[in-house]
């Protein structure tokens, strides 16, 4: 595997690829969730490029820049044993030479709630370094995890918006054998926080119990899953929604498949999850 640190030398390393270039773009400490999109990405195309690069831009003034988890050795002998061929690893003066806020991608619309409501100015910044890292790249597969679904949601509009020549692959999210979803942030929490965050995957799957015993009702179903979250963690809650799978707008009514988003934050950490639930169409009728 080839560790590389400047654009100018990545290009010219893909330049000898003969095939398809499969990409993960990640933030770093890595974990098996970003393990299984390498694979993956391995697995399907000749070369899997990899980029670990902590985005400034998608950060906040509060929040956790400074004290992201950073561990390049750790991260590069991990990648190793997924096969990945390339490494990319730019400094921030590489990826924005110019400043970080010289040219943005700007984004609205389903980039402005759920956590973008709570986060202002996130999504532009993942749009913005996306963007520039797929023009580096020009990968003709990237892969993203489920977990952060809001995101996948705005990278696939902006791909479809700006003719990126590239499909965008959405892979399931994995998760803890006690099912919290893997994440970097999960390395924050305390030990009686980490316990604490099972409650997020139990109420999901309380969730989609309700929905397969034909419960339709949306608020009911946000109403049960924050009272378990606020019963059994000292977490407190930024939102609990069911919406639309493909434009995550509210919906009140379960018709179809839907999904539940969420995002809690713990004293140590913020974490987010969800999950695709599907109403039991002959489950309500016979009720």
């Amino acid at each position: 595997m080839k560790i590389i640190r400047t654009i100018r030398a990545l290009r010219k390393a893909l330049a000898a690829i003969d095939g398809s270039i499969g990409f993960v773009p990640t933030m770093g400490y890595f974990h098996e969730g970003h393990l299984s999109l390498m694979r993956t990405a391995k697995r399907n195309n000749a070369c899997a490029v990899v980029s670990l690069f902590v985005n400034p831009t998608q950060f906040g003034p509060t929040e956790d820049l400074s004290r992201y988890p950073r561990d390049l050795a750790r991260d590069a002998g991990l990648a190793r044993t997924a096969g990945v061929d390339i490494m990319f690893v730019p400094t921030v003066e590489e990826m924005y030479p110019a400043g970080a806020s010289q040219t943005v991608v700007e984004v609205g619309g389903i980039a402005g709630i759920l956590c973008g409501a709570v986060r202002p100015g996130h999504f532009c910044g993942v749009a913005t370094v996306v963007s520039k890292l797929i023009n580096i790249v020009l990968p003709d597969v990237m892969y993203l995890g489920q977990k952060d679904f809001q995101q996948t949601v705005v990278i696939k509009r902006m791909v479809s918006d700006l003719n990126f020549p590239l499909r965008v692959v959405v892979c399931p999210t994995v998760r803890e054998p006690d099912g919290l979803a893997m994440s970097s942030r999960n390395s924050y929490l305390s030990p009686t926080e980490r316990m604490q965050a099972t409650a997020i995957y139990r109420a999901l799957q309380m969730a989609r119990s309700m929905a397969a015993a034909g419960e339709s009702d949306a608020g009911k179903i946000i109403f049960k899953i924050k009272k378990l979250i606020l019963d059994e963690t000292s977490a407190t809650i930024e939102y609990v929604n069911c919406v639309s799978v493909a434009d995550l707008q509210d919906v009140r009514r379960i018709t179809g498949k839907v999904l539940i988003v969420l995002a809690v934050k713990f004293p140590s950490a913020r974490l987010i999850d969800n999950a695709v639930i599907e109403l039991n169409v002959d489950e309500k009728v016979r009720r």
